[in-house]
C-alpha cells in the first residue's frame, strides 16, 4: 500500500497499491514465472465501503513477458479479470441484489447506478452459468413466456427437477426452440428422458429434432386451457343469442364457469341453476370437466379407453368448439398418453410466472431481451452467483 487519501467532499477513501518491484510475477495464463517488462495503465476497483465513505482502490498492474503469450498483464489478487470491483465487493452487491425488494432499493444500498447493477447482475449471471453442472437433468419443460406488448414472446426451457430456469431465448419458432437446447450439452441432451411442452408445433419440432429419445408430454395444464377456451366460446355464442331473446342469464358468468364446482355461496347457488337449465354452456362444461378424469387413469391402456369413450360424446355433442378441442387432443393423443409413463407437467414453469412478472414490474418493462434473460435467470437458475474470494 502506497498511499491512503480521505477526501470528505466527495465522501471517498481512495487507497494507492503499488506492486513491489522485487517480488516474482506469472503469466496468468500459463501460471509460469517470468520478468517483469513494465506495468499496465492505472485502474480503479471499487471496494467495501469505510463507515459512510465510498472506499475506492487504484494500482497499476505489472505486465509480464512471457515466452508463449508474449507480454500480458499479471491479474491483481482482489479482482476478477476485466472486473470494475473487488471480490468482496461484488460478492456483497450479489447478496444485497438478491435479497432487495427492487433494483431501486438495491441501487440505494450499493450507493450505484442501474448500469452498474445490470452488469454485477451480468457477470454474476456469465459465472453461474460457467459453473453450472446440468449432469442430473431428466425432465425439462419448455414454455412461452410475454416480453413486451403486443404479440412479443420469450421461450423459456426448465429443469423440471432441479426446479430452475436453465435458458431463456427470444421469440418462440422452432429456431428460437432449438436455441433453448443448446444450454444442454449433447451427451446430456442424449440423456433427457422427456420434455414437457404446450401442443405448439415449434416446440414439439425443436425437440424430435434436438432430442430424439425424449419422449413428449403434452402439458395438462394447457390442455385444461383449451378445453376452458372451447366452453368460453360456447358461452359467448349462446350468450349471444340469448340477449337478442332478452334473456341475460349468462350476462358476467365467464368466470362462475372457470370456477364451476368450486365456487362457493351465492356464486355456487347461481353456478347450479344454469347447470340445471340445460344451457349448452353448461352441457360443453361437463365435457370439460370429464376430461379430468382422464389424467387419473391407472394406466395407459385404460386412459386410452377412457379417451375413445369421450372422444365419441365430445364429438357427438353437436357444440363446434367441443368437437373442434377433442379433434385436436386425439391429433396429439401420443403425447397426452405419455404423461402416464413420465407423469411430468409445466406446473414448474407456470410457477415462475409470479417471479417473472415481479421481474418486468420492478423493471417497468425491458427495451433489451439481454437485460431479461440475465434477470430472469439471476433470480430464477439457482446459480452459483458469488465470486471466489
Amino acid at each position: 500500500m502506497r498511499r491512503v487519501d480521505l477526501k470528505l467532499a466527495a465522501n471517498r477513501v481512495e487507497v494507492d497499491v503499488e506492486h513491489d518491484g522485487e517480488a516474482a510475477v506469472a503469466c496468468p495464463q500459463c501460471g509460469r514465472s517470468c520478468p517483469r517488462y513494465d506495468h499496465a495503465p492505472q485502474r480503479q476497483w471499487r471496494h467495501l465501503d469505510v463507515m459512510q465513505f465510498a472506499t475506492i482502490i487504484r494500482a497499476r498492474a505489472p505486465r509480464c513477458q512471457c515466452p508463449e503469450h508474449g507480454v500480458i498483464t499479471v491479474q491483481v489478487p482482489w479482482a476478477e479479470p476485466h472486473g470494475r470491483f473487488t471480490l468482496m465487493f461484488e460478492a456483497f452487491a450479489v447478496a444485497v441484489i438478491e435479497a432487495a425488494r427492487s433494483y431501486v432499493q438495491a441501487m440505494e444500498i450499493l450507493k450505484v447506478d442501474w448500469h452498474t447493477i445490470q452488469e454485477i447482475v451480468r457477470r454474476a449471471v456469465e459465472r453461474g452459468l460457467l459453473r453450472r453442472s446440468t449432469e442430473k437433468v431428466k425432465h425439462v419443460g419448455m414454455d412461452e413466456k410475454s416480453f413486451g406488448r403486443g404479440q412479443n414472446y420469450v421461450s423459456i426451457m426448465t429443469d423440471l427437477t432441479g426446479r430452475r430456469v436453465l435458458d431463456v431465448v427470444k421469440d418462440r419458432d422452432t429456431a428460437s426452440a432449438l436455441k433453448l437446447w443448446d444450454s444442454l450439452p449433447p451427451p446430456q441432451r442424449d440423456r433427457v428422458e422427456a420434455v414437457a411442452i404446450d401442443m405448439s408445433p415449434e416446440f414439439t419440432a425443436a425437440a424430435q429434432q434436438a432430442a430424439r429419445q425424449a419422449a413428449i408430454v403434452y402439458d395438462k395444464f394447457h390442455v385444461a386451457k383449451h378445453l376452458n377456451e372451447a366452453v368460453d366460446k360456447v358461452r359467448r355464442d349462446e350468450h349471444r343469442r340469448m340477449l337478442e331473446k332478452g334473456d341475460q342469464s349468462l350476462t358476467g358468468t365467464k368466470y362462475l364457469w372457470l370456477q364451476g364446482a368450486s365456487a362457493e355461496g351465492e356464486r355456487a347457488l347461481s353456478f347450479a341453476e344454469l347447470c340445471e337449465r340445460n344451457l349448452k354452456t353448461s352441457r360443453a362444461w361437463y365435457h370439460k370437466e370429464t376430461f379430468n378424469e382422464f389424467w387419473v387413469q391407472p394406466s395407459v391402456a385404460q386412459a386410452t379407453k377412457f379417451f375413445q369413450r369421450w372422444f365419441g360424446a365430445a364429438r357427438r355433442s353437436k357444440l363446434e368448439p367441443i368437437k373442434k378441442t377433442a379433434l385436436t387432443l386425439k391429433t396429439h393423443l401420443f403425447g397426452l398418453l405419455n404423461y402416464f409413463v413420465h407423469p411430468i407437467t409445466n406446473a414448474i414453469s407456470e410457477g415462475f410466472n409470479s417471479k417473472i412478472q415481479a421481474i418486468k414490474a420492478d423493471a417497468r418493462g425491458f427495451r433489451r431481451f439481454e437485460n431479461y434473460r440475465y434477470r430472469i435467470l439471476f433470480h430464477c437458475g439457482k446459480l452459483d452467483l458469488l465470486p471466489a474470494i
